[in-house]
């Protein structure tokens, strides 16, 4: 695919990737024929490709799908957190440093979300700090490439989502696909705590499935 072309291209590519990847409400499912039409503006096809297949699906199909795919599914988890620490203290203080990134933007999320979702993070990587989301993407590049290649795995029509948002960032150097590796092959360490301090206050979005 042929990575976004201009700033604009890629906060857009993000944008419509934020609504993508997040559970398909049915405010989400109306707006697909105006996100197509926004989606076939940039030079990557991949979105329109999803799209596509959404407006396809008969009703309910493609939140059934979204749930097995990414609720179900610890390999295809969008915490992008989750894969170094796992439910362990050590994720909140990671959690952290999305909250502090988007509080320096002048941004709270809802009391019931993780900042680390990416819906999440491309929403304010497009929409209010592009510098300061394309770092938190960057830096969990790897993460971002184990969940593509588990949704190419599995022959996910969500594969188009992470392949537009991947070509919107640095391709993968030796160092990345070390922790690529390493990430596949040791999975999430467990130890169950409450992460709820790290959740933030009013918001940046209205609460969705995707991020339940």
């Amino acid at each position: 695919m042929r990575a976004a072309s201009s700033e604009r291209d890629t906060r857009l590519v993000w944008r419509i990737a934020a609504l993508l990847i997040d559970y398909p409400t049915e405010a989400v499912l109306s707006m697909l024929p105006d996100l197509r039409a926004a989606a076939a503006s940039v030079p990557s096809p991949a979105l329109v490709s999803f799209i596509d297949h959404a407006l396809a699906l008969p009703g309910g199909t493609l939140a059934q799908h979204y749930v097995e795919t990414f609720d179900l599914r610890r390999r295809n988890c969008l915490h992008l957190s989750y894969y170094a620490y796992g439910d362990t203290r050590k994720r909140g203080m990671a959690l952290l440093r999305f909250k502090h990134a988007y509080r320096a933007a002048g941004v709270e999320l809802g009391e019931h979300e993780l900042p680390d979702h990416l819906s999440v993070v491309l929403e304010f990587a497009a929409t209010t700090d592009p510098d300061a989301g394309r770092r938190l993407l960057v830096e969990h590049r790897p993460v971002l490439e184990l969940i593509r290649l588990s949704l190419e795995d599995s022959g996910s029509p969500y594969l188009p989502v992470l392949d537009a948002v991947c070509g919107t960032l640095p391709a993968l150097n030796a160092a990345d696909r070390r922790k690529v590796a390493a990430l596949a092959a040791e999975g999430p360490p467990e130890e169950d705590v409450g992460l709820e301090p790290f959740a933030m206050d009013p918001s940046l979005h209205a609460g969705s499935g995707g991020r339940r």
